[in-house]
């Protein structure tokens, strides 16, 4: 018995990249998001609301302000803080532009070792390859600065882009969720994704 809560008691070791973390790749850069980027990011998202919200949770009326603005960053810092998910904004490496946005959710430690991917792109740069690089980053990411075992995604299933851009970056289709998310103010149906270290 004693053995037996020697092994219970040893926990995989955690590994908590600093705040600031920067991930690098040919075009794109993913970056912490800051109080200055507001005014950039609301308007993008403003910009690109009606391309949007068919695959959001509803937004708010207050979506697009300062005050809003300022709450997520506190938030999504508190997470990384906690090691419980990871949140960037995806520019452009040229010119520093917002294309869009990434996140790890959901960061489970234990017997789990799992995070569950979420993302956004502005209009203007849908179907460029912005979000395939930025979503293999944040896979590398997870699995090589994290240390996780698996990263989790899910979308709608008539949601054809996000389809082809995890099968592209090695997810598997693994099953069929009803009412998964409430999404654009209805609870949704979705397709669940996932992709293992080493896969």
């Amino acid at each position: 018995m004693q053995l037996l809560s020697s092994f219970f008691a040893v926990k995989p070791r955690e590994s908590r990249p600093p705040m600031g973390t920067r991930l690098v790749g040919k075009r794109v850069m993913l970056r912490e998001a800051e109080v200055g980027d507001w005014r950039q990011w609301s308007a993008l998202r403003g910009l690109s609301r009606d391309f949007l919200k068919p695959w959001e949770p509803e937004w708010p009326a207050n979506s697009l302000t300062a005050g809003f603005f300022d709450g997520m960053l506190r938030r999504q810092w508190k997470d990384w803080r906690r090691g419980k998910a990871y949140g960037f904004l995806i520019c452009d490496k040229q010119d520093n532009k917002l294309v869009g946005g990434i996140t790890l959710n959901d960061v489970r430690r234990g017997i789990a070792q799992k995070g569950t991917l979420g993302y956004w792109t502005g209009m203007p740069y849908a179907r460029q390859g912005y979000m395939t690089e930025a979503a293999a980053l944040m896979c590398e990411f997870a699995f090589d600065a994290l240390k996780l075992n698996r990263v989790e995604a899910s979308c709608l299933p008539h949601n054809e882009p996000s389809k082809r851009l995890l099968q592209r970056l090695g997810f598997t289709e693994e099953g069929y969720a009803k009412s998964y998310l409430r999404i654009d103010g209805e609870w949704q149906d979705h397709m669940l994704w996932g992709k293992t270290a080493g896969n």
